[in-house]
């Protein structure tokens, strides 16, 4: 890319202006490219001293947009339909012909950079008004991986609207089903309210059954990329069971065995199905080789598709009730279904049907709207108002109605917009991060590496990665065909195919050079074009020259081309254990091409402890793989048992080779290990350019990796448990909408705590340990800071237990709290964003009342002592009795007896067998009678006053401490945990308006004790769920793409935590909220 450019009178490149245009492609097209939200932490930014955000919005005036003008207005954006003052100006879709503004930019999706034709006056009178043109399909980072996209959603969409016509198709065909009840996508709110549809229809199924005569009802889904992920996702909704391709042919005879026998009401009475089946099937279930000998091998296939012959009509299509098609297809393979196969199957089927069933193949939804594609009958596309028509293959017949014969299709074209809301924040949530370098950027130079790869024109011209689409249009036209080199006619031609990432990594410039510079001609004769990151292109290419050894030369050096890029890919993804094909070039009966090898697109669990199991449920559930690894071999093969698709391994996480070996076998890691280790672990993925989640707080050192994981295109995703974790989400999803909405904070106070039940504080600390005590004793020694009413607070660490308030929380009212300063609150204000608005910044620790009070007293007599103690010392080679718990207690309070100048008259022993209150009383480390009391009921229920033996590994008093409270204060099998997370936000508002006072908790109680048989069901604790569920679920995001963030990252992000509390909700983890009016 040149970094010369050309300088204009007046330049509005770089102004700092941000426009957002009004959609005009047809009705539909409800989506922006930002929400409201978004425009409103551009803006905030904005106003930061020093910063380079967005200083103004304009916002064109539409009335159809999901998100109204006064939504954007209130956020302080400006309603204009002149967008003049914008410097960058931002859509969804083209603007019609004649829209562009001259010398600004424009990102939307361009569709341009494969040189469509259809797109080609676009891109003229782009060129034309010299604009800086980005197209969000080329936002791809290092991987080539899409970075702003609309995700999952036409999946979503489309599986929504398939199951309103899978109802109104079975009720032509006279079968009532739970399926009527539920509208295509756009008749709802919201995502949540479809998917409350899609659930109330899937508790109707469990309840009522569907009719015999239909089932089993069996959705085949082919493909396995977001939106197949996005179809599934809402099939999972329905109470269902996934079988195998291997299974279908059997799957009927199972189903009709059961409904056949005989019930209490005659044996004519058949059983209902309560449930749907589901199959996905790729490419391995279409096609066969040819060559029976053989076995089927996907790169192979890929390759020579002309060595297969298809089977899916036969294998996979007799089965399907439903075919969800969600897979990118090309010409060059097999159909999937044509019409012939088609009508021999509906004849088939109305064959076997003449016993009373109707258990055919009903209906298609081809969600990618591939015309004239793999399904060969879809060959006209459907809209959001009429999304159906019916095909009838007997009789070559379409209908726009659902009632006669045949199939009714689905094909309807952009249905991202019908879920406009969750699509647009979605896309935004992507979009966000590029814009303040986007909005502020005049030259090339100053973009983002991504944002540069998007740059399609600038400044009215070419950038050099897309100089071939010129060069592409004028190698067809009639002038560059009757050129000749001097008097050398360009008689020797031949034919020549390329197939692989021709466009997405430049590599069709690099052919073309070949054939130009060699003094050759070309001329495209076919072009079709990959429409995913995977997806390859395919060129046939007429080259000429004047020449046969002209010709020859060209072709021996596309070859080497080939063969160049084959050795780049794989340099490139070999960090993510991918070796992709990348170019293959075919000339008659030459051959060249690469083959690679598939990483596994699973999870590394490294640490089996607690939080260990429901992080594998989770994953495990939702089809991903897991490898748990451990330093002990049971504990992986206790949190693997009974799971399907994990493996348990051993590992020692200090042996570099064979941790760099795992870690290189999946594409992201969970370390659930001690904090100690997580930077050791993050270098390791770093290196190896894997994604890295884990539970515990950034440290200095984790921090300071931030540079080398974003230059490596990697993710460090920390603080992903409970707290540090849920408590983040909770916070900026309240934070942010406040923002949104024109809101300042005033007030944040946090609390979260992880208790026992109730039922289980049965001690006098009301406390108990799930693992080492001496981890939580010793935060309990943290200095901590805060803000309150404008003030900044500190206690020193010694202090902290004496610092306790007792707490009541009014939503919970049955709870007697106390609350104590977390360590540094002053650094959330500053991550959250509220530093200079907010005069109150405080997060606690919840304990049950009476706990500080108890630990400052053990404090006070030196039980958090770590220092080694002289009375606990083991002489070498001497055989001498371990000394007593009692014996330590006398030496402690002997040591306090001699500081304040006390007599030991004999009066204190007596005392201490007793363990009299008076005793803590007179030597000073108890305030009040009461306090007294509490230590000493704590100190016998503990047996600190026991003649038992000190363990030999005790060399403080402090260990001593934790000894006993690991023996005396741990949960039982049976016991049940319960975990507190607790939101005060005061909110002011403008002029005119109330403050309001956003509440929201989080309460969660163990399941331990329960019985079940459902191996993705195990009995967790609260903690356990809380902490593991959000890591597997970041864990999940990355896998799937949608976190593009890279470096070292917490979940403060809506591109992170929402769709974690989302996923947290479905899983049974309720957040109740509610506004108070201050």
């Amino acid at each position: 890319m040149d970094g010369k450019e050309s300088e204009f009178k007046h330049c509005f490149l770089g102004n700092g202006v941000l426009g957002i245009k009004r959609e005009t492609c047809n009705k539909w097209e409800r989506r922006a490219p930002l929400t409201p939200s978004h425009c409103a932490r551009l803006l905030h930014a904005g106003r930061m001293p020093g910063s380079h955000g967005v200083k103004r919005i304009l916002v064109q005036p539409c009335t159809k947009r999901i998100f109204n003008d006064a939504q954007y207005e209130n956020v302080g954006c400006e309603i204009s339909e002149d967008l003049s003052a914008c410097g960058l100006i931002i859509g969804v879709k083209q603007p019609q012909l004649g829209a562009f503004l001259a010398e600004r930019a424009y990102a939307f999706f361009s569709h341009t950079h494969k040189a469509q034709p259809e797109n080609m006056p676009l891109l003229d009178e782009a060129l034309s008004k010299k604009v800086s043109l980005y197209d969000y399909e080329r936002i791809v980072g290092d991987r080539g991986e899409r970075l702003v996209a609309f995700g999952e959603y036409a999946g979503t969409a489309g599986m929504i609207d398939l199951l309103r016509g899978l109802g109104e198709r079975y009720l032509n065909l006279g079968y009532s089903t739970p399926f009527l009840s539920i509208g295509s996508s756009f008749m709802y709110t919201s995502l949540s309210a479809a998917k409350a549809a899609v659930l109330a229809a899937g508790d109707e199924i469990r309840t009522d059954g569907l009719p015999f005569q239909i089932s089993p009802i069996v959705f085949i889904f082919t493909g396995s990329g977001n939106v197949a992920r996005g179809a599934l996702e809402v099939f999972r909704l329905l109470p269902h069971t996934f079988i195998s391709p291997s299974q279908l042919s059997q799957l009927e005879d199972t189903i009709s065995k059961e409904q056949l026998d005989s019930s209490a009401l005659g044996s004519k009475c058949r059983k209902r199905s309560f449930r749907v089946y589901g199959c996905v099937v790729t490419a391995e279930h279409m096609v066969e080789p040819n060559d029976s000998t053989k076995a089927f091998d996907k790169e192979n296939y890929y390759a020579h598709p002309e060595r297969y012959h298809p089977v899916f009509h036969i294998k996979i299509a007799p089965y399907a009730s439903v075919i969800v098609n969600c897979m990118y297809w090309e010409r060059r393979y097999p159909c999937l279904l044509t019409n012939e196969q088609l009508r021999e199957l509906i004849i088939a089927q109305t064959k076997a049907n003449t016993r009373g069933t109707n258990n055919g193949l009903v209906g298609i939804a081809d969600i990618t709207c591939d015309i004239g594609g793999s399904i060969e009958f879809v060959n006209q596309t459907t809209t959001s108002e009429k999304p159906f028509y019916r095909y009838d293959p007997l009789l070559n017949v379409y209908s726009d109605n659902l009632n006669g014969s045949g199939v009714f299709v689905l094909a309807t074209d952009n249905l991202p917009t019908e879920l406009a809301k969750e699509a647009t924040k979605h896309f935004g949530d992507a979009l966000l991060p590029f814009l303040p370098n986007m909005v502020h950027s005049a030259s090339l130079s100053e973009l983002l590496h991504p944002i540069q790869l998007a740059c399609i024109a600038h400044k009215g011209k070419l950038t050099s990665l897309y100089e071939y689409i010129e060069r592409m249009r004028l190698s067809n036209s009639r002038e560059s065909l009757s050129e000749t080199n001097g008097k050398r006619e360009f008689t020797y031609k031949t034919m020549v195919s390329l197939d692989g990432h021709l466009f997405d990594q430049s590599l069709i410039n690099e052919a073309l050079d070949v054939i130009e510079k060699a003094g050759g001609r070309f001329r495209i004769a076919s072009c079709e074009l990959g429409q995913t990151v995977d997806a390859t292109s395919h060129a046939e290419l007429e080259v000429m020259a004047w020449s046969e050894e002209a010709l020859c030369n060209i072709v021996d050096q596309l070859a080497s081309v080939a063969h160049r890029s084959e050795q780049r890919m794989t340099k490139n993804n070999v960090s993510n254990g991918s070796i992709s094909e990348s170019f293959q070039l075919e000339t008659d009966a030459i051959t060249k091409g690469t083959s690679d090898g598939q990483a596994s697109n699973g999870v590394l669990i490294i640490g089996a402890g607690r939080m260990c199991e429901p992080a594998v449920n989770y994953l495990s559930y939702h089809g991903i793989g897991v490898i748990v690894a451990s330093f002990y071999m049971e504990d992986a093969k206790k949190a693997t048992r009974g799971i399907p698709n994990t493996v348990a391994v051993q590992l020692d996480v200090t042996n570099a080779a064979q941790l760099s070996s795992l870690v290189s076998k999946v594409s992201v890691v969970i370390s659930l290990l001690p904090p100690d280790f997580h930077v050791l672990v993050a270098k390791c993925c770093i290196e190896s350019g894997r994604h890295l989640v884990t539970a515990s707080y950034v440290s200095a050192e984790m921090s300071g990796l931030h540079d080398l994981a974003t230059e490596a295109n990697v993710s460090l995703l920390c603080e992903m448990g409970l707290d540090p974790g849920i408590d983040h989400m909770m916070a900026m999803k309240t934070i942010d909408a406040a923002h949104a909405n024109g809101g300042q904070i005033v007030s944040f106070v946090s609390y979260c705590g992880g208790l026992p039940s109730p039922a289980c504080a049965d001690n006098p600390l009301g406390y108990k340990f799930s693992w080492n005590p001496a981890g939580a004793l010793k935060a309990g020694r943290n200095a901590a800071s805060w803000k309150e009413a404008g003030k900044l607070m500190h206690i020193p660490g010694d202090e902290l237990f004496s610092s306790a308030i007792p707490l009541r929380l009014s939503k919970c009212p049955a709870f007697a709290f106390e609350r104590l300063p977390n360590r540094d609150s002053l650094q959330y204000g500053d991550l959250y964003g509220i530093s200079a608005e907010a005069s109150t910044v405080f997060r606690g620790t919840l304990r049950y009342e009476g706990f500080s009070d108890i630990m400052n007293s053990l404090a006070n007599l030196g039980y958090f002592n770590r220092e080694p103690c002289a009375l606990l010392q083991s002489s070498e080679g001497v055989d001498l009795r371990r000394p007593s718990y009692k014996a330590l207690l006398r030496e402690l309070i002997s040591q306090l007896q001699k500081e304040k100048g006390l007599d030991d008259s004999g009066f204190f022993s007596t005392q201490i067998s007793k363990l009299d209150p008076d005793l803590f009383l007179s030597i000073g480390c108890c305030k009040s009678q009461t306090s007294a009391q509490r230590v000493s009921s704590c100190m016998r229920h503990l047996g600190l006053d026991a003649n038992e033996d000190i363990p030999a590994v005790c060399k403080s008093p402090f260990e001593a401490l934790c000894a006993r409270m690991e023996d005396k204060l741990t949960f039982g099998p049976e016991e049940q945990d319960m975990v507190l997370l607790h939101h005060e936000i005061e909110i002011k508002y403008g002029h005119g308006h109330c403050s309001e006072k956003h509440v929201a908790t989080l309460l969660e109680f163990g399941d331990m004790g329960t019985v079940t048989k459902d191996p993705f069901q195990k009995n967790h604790s609260a903690m356990a769920r809380t902490v593991g569920l959000p890591a597997a679920v970041g864990a999940e995001l990355l896998l799937a793409g949608r976190i593009n963030l890279r470096g070292v990252l917490r979940p403060l992000h809506p591109q992170i935590y929402a769709p974690v509390l989302e996923a947290l909700q479905s899983s049974g983890i309720n957040i109740k909220e509610h506004i108070d009016r201050v």
